[in-house]
C-alpha cells in the first residue's frame, strides 16, 4: 500500500476526485476531534453508570499461550490422559448447570469459564476431541440461557457473567477451530433446533424458519468497528430476517446496508457478502405469544 500511495503522489489526480478527497479528510478530522473533546474535568467521560468490559487477566492469557507452545512442541499421546480428566470434570460442571438453579454470583460459573479456556489450549494444539468440545460448549450455552430466564439482564454483574461465558465460550471454540488442520473443522454447529410451525427450506445443511434471525460478522472495516465498537465487543455486525415463501420454498433476508437502506436479497446474494460467521437465532416455541399463535 505504501509503494502505491507513494507512486500516485507523482500523478496529477482528476481534481473533482481530489476535492472530494481532501472534503473527507477534512470531515474525519472534526469528527476526531469532537471525540477527544475533554469532559469538563478534564477527562473523557464514559456515559453514567456505564464501565466498559475489561477482561483484565493479561498474565492468564499469556500463560496459556505459553502452554498451548508447549503442548504443540510435543506428541498429542502425551496429553490423552489429561485431556480426558479436563472434559470429565467440565462435563461434571455441566451436568450440575443443568440440573440445578444456580443464581449469577455461583462460583460454578466461574469454574465452567476456567475449563472452557484450560481445554481449549490443549485442543488447540490436539483437535482430536474438538467434536466433543463443540458439543459441551453448546449444551453449556443452551444451560446458561434458561438458567438466565429471570435474571435482570440490566445488572451489571449479570451481563458481565453472561459475557464471560457466551462470548469467551465463543471466541475459545473459535480459536481452537483456527488452529486445526483443514479438514477437520464442521462447516455447520448445530446448538439446538427450536422448533417452528413457519414455512422452511434446507440452505447448506441447515433448516432455516421464516422469522428466523441472522446475526453475522462481515469482511469489511466498518463491520471490525460496528462488532468491536462497544462496551462488551462482540462477534457480529450485522442483522437480517429470514422470509420463507410458503409455495416456491424461496429464502429471502430482509436486511439494512449502508450503501441502499433496507432490502431484500435472495439466500445466494446473502451470501455472497462476505460473512466470517453467521450465527442463526430462532425464537423459543413456548413462549406465550408463540403458543396463541404459533
Amino acid at each position: 500500500m505504501h509503494d502505491e500511495l507513494a507512486a500516485g503522489q507523482h500523478k496529477k489526480g482528476d481534481p473533482v476526485k481530489r476535492r472530494r478527497l481532501l472534503s473527507g479528510i477534512v470531515v474525519l478530522g472534526i469528527l476526531l476531534l469532537l471525540l477527544l473533546v475533554p469532559g469538563p474535568d478534564g477527562q473523557v467521560d464514559a456515559p453514567v453508570g456505564r464501565t466498559p468490559f475489561v477482561w483484565n487477566q493479561d498474565a492468564y492469557w499469556s500463560a496459556l499461550e505459553a502452554k498451548f507452545q508447549d503442548v504443540r512442541a510435543q506428541d498429542c499421546s502425551t496429553f490423552v490422559s489429561v485431556v480426558q480428566n479436563r472434559f470429565q470434570q467440565f462435563e461434571r460442571h455441566l451436568a450440575d448447570l443443568e440440573s440445578g438453579t444456580h443464581p449469577p454470583g455461583d462460583t460454578l460459573y466461574q469454574a465452567l469459564e476456567r475449563e472452557i479456556f484450560e481445554l481449549a489450549t490443549i485442543l488447540a494444539a490436539c483437535p482430536d476431541e474438538l467434536n466433543r468440545f463443540l458439543q459441551n460448549t453448546n449444551r453449556l450455552r443452551s444451560a446458561l440461557k434458561r438458567q438466565s430466564r429471570l435474571w435482570d439482564m440490566n445488572a451489571p454483574e449479570v451481563r458481565t457473567m453472561m459475557y464471560r461465558l457466551l462470548y469467551g465460550s465463543r471466541a475459545a471454540v473459535e480459536e481452537v477451530m483456527l488452529q486445526a488442520p483443514r479438514g477437520s473443522v464442521p462447516d455447520l454447529v448445530v446448538a439446538h433446533n427450536e422448533p417452528s410451525s413457519t414455512p422452511s427450506a434446507t440452505v447448506l445443511g441447515l433448516t432455516i424458519h421464516s422469522g428466523d434471525i441472522l446475526v453475522s460478522r462481515g469482511g469489511a472495516p466498518t463491520s471490525a468497528l460496528i462488532a468491536r465498537g462497544n462496551d462488551y465487543p462482540g462477534n457480529f455486525s450485522h442483522v437480517a430476517m429470514a422470509h420463507v415463501d410458503s409455495i416456491s420454498g424461496e429464502v429471502s433476508l430482509i436486511e439494512s446496508h449502508i450503501e441502499r437502506g433496507v432490502a431484500v436479497a435472495t439466500i445466494e446474494e446473502y451470501l455472497l457478502d462476505k460473512k466470517l460467521r453467521v450465527l442463526v437465532l430462532r425464537l423459543r416455541h413456548d413462549l406465550p405469544e408463540l403458543r396463541s399463535d404459533p
